[in-house]
This record gives structure tokens, C-alpha cells and sequence, in this order.
């Protein structure tokens, strides 16, 4: 028996392992404490089997262990790495799934898309589209539209709203019935539920002119009028 827990010791030691009754430490002679170098904390399918086959020389030959346990060992080690296995590759598979590709950004050049934003460009037709997000009920929403110099030209009562994404329309006339021109413009959005302030942001439509792809990174859109845009920042595209 003492053999064996030798053997096994040995075995532990060669594979980088320390028992629990072992110290990291070993003093000298002199009474000086020396690093027995790092320890591994677990044990990987080489070292099972290493640990396996120093089992079988060491056993007791009148003694022998039994073959269903032995099989029945390797089996749930074999389970337990084949489910790590294909952890692994399911997590490397969402992640591909989940990143946006250059070509995926490419895609977005020439269209226009909805996100977060504050500066708007009017329509060819005139008027622009645009939308409030919000993250509650609000009672009352009102959108204000400003020309470049800070005057406000518009405002629009959007009334009670749900929690999510309302959107509005502006026909590119003042509160006198003016057409403003061609902007571009500033859209703000104020929302509240009784006495409450709601918090909002605005979503504007532009067009995306071109994409930058970083040495390392997600590719950005560059968005006229609002920068550069993260593609899974884009609630729409057209």
C-alpha cells in the first residue's frame, strides 16, 4: 500500500501536482526556504492518462482493479472533454455570429440608416422623418426642431407615448408655414410622465458615405451629420 502511494506521489510530483499535505516550500539544510517552482491546480486528459496507466503498473496483482470501473472512469473523462470541447467551439462560433465583417459594413455604403443622432437632413421632397426611443412611459413627448444658428423653427407634440422607439414626421415648414430650406437641423426630444423626466434620445435618418475598417476593431460607418456609427448601433436601414 505504501508502494503504491509512493508511485502515485512520484507520478503527481513529475506531472507538476502537489498533494494537499505537500508545501510549496522545501527548506535546505541551513534552514533557508527554496520555491519549488509553480503548481499546476488541475488536471488535463494527458495527465489522467498518465495517471491511469501508473494505476495499472502499481496495482495489486491479487488484486487487480475492476474493469467496468476503469471503463466507466475513462468514459465520464471522456464526456466531460468532449463537452469542453464543444464549449469551446460553440463560444467560438457565437462570436462569430455576433461580430459584424467588413463585408457586412461594406453593405451599408450608399444607404440610409436610423440611429442616434441629433443632426437631420431634409428630404429630397423636403420635410425629414425621425424618431423618439424611450426608456419608459412618458405622458407628453415633444420633438423642437432648430435651424444652425439655435432658433427653434418647430416643435412637435408627440402626446402620450410607450416605452420604445415613436416615431414623428416634420413637413420642413415653420410654425408659420415658411419653408425653412435645406438644414440642416437640430432635433432634440423632451419627454415626461407627470412630473418626471423620461429619458430619450433622439434617432435620425442619414446616409452613410463610407466605412473605416481599423487595423483592430469593429469597422465603423461613417454617417453624414452624425460620425462615426457602430453597425449594431443602426435601429433601420433603407
Amino acid at each position: 500500500m505504501a508502494t503504491t502511494s509512493t508511485a502515485f506521489d512520484s507520478t503527481l510530483q513529475t506531472l507538476g501536482i502537489t498533494r494537499a499535505k505537500s508545501t510549496a516550500n522545501t527548506t535546505t539544510a541551513s534552514g533557508a526556504s527554496t520555491a519549488t517552482g509553480a503548481t499546476k491546480t488541475t488536471l488535463d486528459q494527458s495527465d489522467f492518462l498518465t495517471l491511469l496507466t501508473t494505476q495499472l503498473k502499481n496495482q495489486d496483482p491479487f488484486a487487480p482493479m475492476d474493469n467496468t470501473q476503469m471503463v466507466a472512469q475513462m468514459a465520464q473523462f471522456s464526456s466531460v472533454a468532449g463537452i469542453s470541447e464543444m464549449n469551446k467551439t460553440l463560444s467560438g462560433v457565437a462570436t462569430k455570429l455576433g461580430s459584424t465583417t467588413a463585408s457586412d459594413a461594406m453593405a451599408y455604403v450608399g444607404k440610409t440608416v436610423l440611429t442616434e443622432g441629433s443632426t437631420a437632413y431634409p428630404r429630397a421632397a423636403g420635410g425629414l422623418d425621425g424618431a423618439v426611443e424611450l426608456d419608459d412611459a412618458a405622458t407628453a413627448v415633444t420633438v423642437s426642431i432648430a435651424d444652425a444658428q439655435g432658433g427653434t423653427l418647430r416643435s412637435l407634440q408627440l402626446g402620450a407615448q410607450k416605452k420604445g422607439t415613436t416615431a414623428f414626421e416634420w413637413d420642413g415648414k415653420d410654425g408659420s408655414g415658411n419653408d425653412v430650406g435645406a438644414g440642416p437641423f437640430t432635433i432634440t426630444a423632451f419627454a415626461t410622465s407627470g412630473d418626471k423626466t423620461v429619458t430619450s434620445r433622439t434617432l435620425v435618418w442619414a446616409p452613410v458615405e463610407s466605412v473605416s475598417l481599423p487595423s483592430s476593431g469593429a469597422p465603423k460607418l461613417k454617417v453624414v451629420g452624425v460620425g462615426d456609427v457602430d453597425p449594431s448601433d443602426v435601429r433601420s436601414a433603407t
